[in-house]
């Protein structure tokens, strides 16, 4: 049944200059956080698909080991965001048309005028090509609709097929372990995290997982998926059949970009944006997962933090360009915790052991110069010997609990 849109509107003053912003996770408020502590008077529309709660969408991944439910991830309802950020609040709203000339929006329900309208629309999964009678039941975690879905259909499930090997797949399987339930992993990769760390990095993660009870195919995929009496047999293609519960798929998001591309902006495989985070229209922004910088996308929550405080100065009539610091990026899976801050993607070296830190891959150039680290276990929250100042702040600031 298709959700009923609806408008939370705040008590407080509203200004004259209208920011509207699209998408209400991570990016859409921590933009409107930053717009509200810039101007008091400044008005703010956030239009959202979703029903516009705030939670923490990295949370996701291990909300099954805190027996959280979906109403336990909310960490503000969407009435106490609306008063707190001083906003109006359109909820269940599609965003269909943005009109550049017009500088306006229009959504399933209004019309939505703007003099600075911010996209954080966010990425949506992919969708991995699957024959069979049950491909529609593929589960995904990527917000709190998925994750009540996902919850609810593991709930006494005893495997569950997780599609991918990447960061967000070994959280969950990590996750399932904790509540009894044996996660089957398929990738056409050669270890986990195999795009993200230094490959020993990943095999060490893949041995500990496997001691909890996981289970791992490497080098396949998910052929197509039958289901009979409530039990999936999901055929790989090298022909072996796999009986579980529940299908999930982990195989990566993809920037929202649909909505840029019919309005005219620039799309690489995100929304190109400037060091300011303006498009190639300078009354638009974006920000977040969809968002695509001269160094690529930078699709988790630190880099959203940082972008938010200069666009909104941007915004508010004072220029600030986007810097991003050395931020590493942690892979929460408790039975082997990892930390990786990974070198720029065109730095060529290799990832070589420091002798005498375990489990401590460092990526040196050629030079010899340390640009990146790997680290995993104990390692993760350790220093790291040799590494540039700079690096070394991020390794510091790397503790997994």
């Amino acid at each position: 049944m298709p959700h009923q849109c609806s408008t939370i509107r705040s008590h407080g003053r509203m200004g004259t200059k209208r920011v509207v912003i699209v998408g209400s996770g991570l990016a859409g408020y921590s933009m409107a956080q930053e717009l509200r502590k810039k101007d008091n008077a400044l008005e703010i529309v956030l239009v959202t698909a979703e029903a516009g709660a705030s939670y923490s969408k990295p949370m996701l991944s291990n909300a099954i080991t805190q027996r959280r439910a979906t109403a336990q991830l909310v960490t503000s309802p969407p009435e106490a965001m609306a008063t707190r950020l001083n906003l109006v609040l359109n909820a269940r709203e599609r965003v269909t048309r943005i009109a550049v000339d017009g500088h306006y929006i229009e959504t399933s329900a209004r019309v939505v005028h703007y003099d600075a309208l911010i996209l954080g629309t966010g990425a949506a999964p992919i969708r991995a090509p699957i024959a069979g009678n049950a491909a529609h039941a593929v589960l995904t975690v990527n917000d709190l609709d998925d994750y009540t879905l996902f919850r609810q259909t593991v709930e006494g499930a005893r495997r569950v097929l997780i599609m991918g090997a990447g960061l967000i797949s070994c959280e969950l399987a990590n996750d399932l372990l904790s509540a009894n339930v044996t996660p089957v992993i398929v990738d056409p990769g050669p270890q986990p995290l195999a795009s993200l760390a230094a490959a020993e990095t990943g095999r060490s993660l893949q041995r500990a997982l496997e001691a909890g009870g996981a289970q791992w195919r490497f080098g396949r995929k998910v052929h197509s998926l039958p289901v009979d009496s409530g039990r999936y047999s999901a055929l790989l293609n090298d022909g072996e059949t796999l009986e579980v519960d529940a299908v999930l798929s982990a195989i990566g998001l993809r920037p929202r970009t649909e909505l840029a591309l019919t309005a005219g902006l620039h799309v690489n495989r995100g929304i190109m944006v400037d060091q300011y985070g303006r498009t190639n229209h300078p009354r638009i922004y974006a920000i977040g997962d969809c968002a695509e910088y001269e160094d690529g996308l930078r699709p988790y929550v630190r880099p959203v933090l940082v972008a938010a405080k200069a666009m909104a100065a941007t915004i508010t009539r004072t220029p600030t360009a986007i810097t991003f610091p050395l931020m590493p990026v942690t892979v929460k899976t408790p039975r082997y915790p990892v930390a990786v801050l990974r070198p720029s993607v065109d730095q060529v070296g290799m990832w070589l052991a420091e002798p005498d830190c375990e489990n401590h891959l460092v990526f040196r150039d050629n030079d010899g110069t340390i640009q990146g680290f790997s680290l995993g276990g104990t390692s993760s929250s350790s220093r790291a010997p040799g590494v540039a100042p700079a690096v070394q702040t991020a390794s510091d600031q790397c503790l997994i609990s």
